[in-house]
């Protein structure tokens, strides 16, 4: 196989996929949405589909259509007027996918989310379930930096890292950047003649950092420094990720043209998508609290079960839905870590009943899990 074919075998055989769209591909010079170029996007989303993937698009775009309806061209933007062009442009451009998935039969799904909401954990779990659930109705969902509320200065690139976070927060296993280059150089291609295509790479280390050029013409202002740290991020989470040109010459759309073996760049993770996570909740987080479980749910952890209420026997600590607590064995031994579903106090009320009582006790129905096995790292397996 060639590295070519690399990058083509990693997409198809992929069961989850965040594609980030960059604005110099869907957005015109002058504002207009490329309308051609979105539906030659939409035939590629609707064959993923078809051969059962899933699919998370991460769409730039928003400001750039709405400076155009807003009449704000010609001059560097303020940060209010920037919120002003995003308010608008992001109308337009859900409605551009609607109604272009709309012809495949593809329901589309908005949302908008600050690098906060994929960081701290309980907006973190709160964002993931929104996708999980959408996931499983069969929607695509669109999301965008939700620049609006934006509270420092907005950057067009800084989608290239909301796709990597979004990916990592979806246990995603490949992360497509559509670009308006087929991937990293050793230098600038547009300036250095001898720059060399990199079609595989394992690690971003200095000397990868360093071939990293300035961002391209247009309203693309990311370029492919923030798309290399995009990449830190995608494979610390174990996610597959490929740089590949946006714009494919010939009849090809974007994605059947990796397919087809155009060159691009893939990055190799180390690890997969579920352990990389399970790495993160085992040693990055710190527990604020603990549940000690029976021999009966200690069991079933070891065998990639979640913690039902019913294996709880007693609760230590104040912790509230979404932090990270420790799991102990009635020895007092560690069993494992993960993030709680419910807050210490419900915890203590529906310990040792059965998830069909939790309607009844807490007087909403939340999960029927204390830890579902995705949130669960269990660090004793003997």
């Amino acid at each position: 196989m060639s590295k070519a074919r690399n990058a083509a075998e990693a997409l198809v055989s992929a069961h989850r996929l965040v594609v980030k769209v960059g604005s110099s591909l869907l957005v015109a010079e002058r504002g207009e949405i490329r309308r051609g170029w979105l539906e030659a996007l939409a035939e590629d989303v609707a064959r993923c589909r078809a051969r059962g993937q899933e699919v998370i698009l991460v769409s730039s775009g928003a400001v750039a259509i709405g400076r155009r309806h807003l009449g704000l061209f010609g001059r560097r933007l303020r940060l209010e007027e920037k919120q002003a062009a995003a308010a608008t442009g992001q109308i337009r451009l859900a409605h551009a996918y609607q109604e272009t998935l709309a012809r495949h039969a593809i329901t589309v799904a908005q949302i908008l989310l600050t690098p906060e909401d994929t960081e701290e954990r309980r907006r973190h779990l709160n964002a993931r379930a929104t996708f999980a659930q959408l996931l499983s109705f069969g929607a695509v969902p669109v999301v965008n930096e939700n620049d609006t509320v934006a509270t420092a200065e907005i950057r067009f690139g800084d989608n290239d890292r909301l796709a990597a976070r979004v990916a990592q927060m979806m246990s995603a296993d490949m992360l497509v950047l559509l670009s308006d280059i087929d991937g990293l150089y050793t230098a600038d291609p547009r300036k250095d003649k001898s720059a060399r295509h990199l079609p595989l790479l394992r690690e971003i280390g200095p000397e990868i950092e360093a071939m990293a050029g300035a961002a391209g013409p247009g309203y693309s202002s990311g370029g492919m420094v923030t798309k290399l740290a995009a990449g830190r991020i995608a494979l610390a989470a174990g996610c597959r990720m490929v740089i590949a040109e946006g714009n494919p010459k010939g009849a090809l759309t974007p994605l059947a043209a990796i397919e087809a073996g155009a060159r691009a760049t893939l990055f190799l993770p180390r690890g997969e998508p579920s352990s990389a996570r399970k790495a993160w909740i085992a040693g990055a987080l710190n527990p604020s609290g603990t549940v000690v479980v029976d021999e009966g749910a200690l069991f079933a952890l070891r065998r990639g079960k979640s913690l039902l209420p019913a294996g709880v026997v007693a609760v230590e600590g104040d912790f509230e839905r979404g932090d990270a607590i420790l799991v102990r064995a009635l020895s007092g031994a560690e069993a494992g870590r993960g993030l709680s579903a419910y807050s210490s106090g419900d915890v203590r009320r529906i310990a040792g009943h059965k998830s069909g009582e939790i309607a009844a006790i807490l007087g909403y129905r939340g999960r029927d899990e204390i830890i579902h096995r995705d949130d669960l790292a269990v660090t004793q397996t003997g």
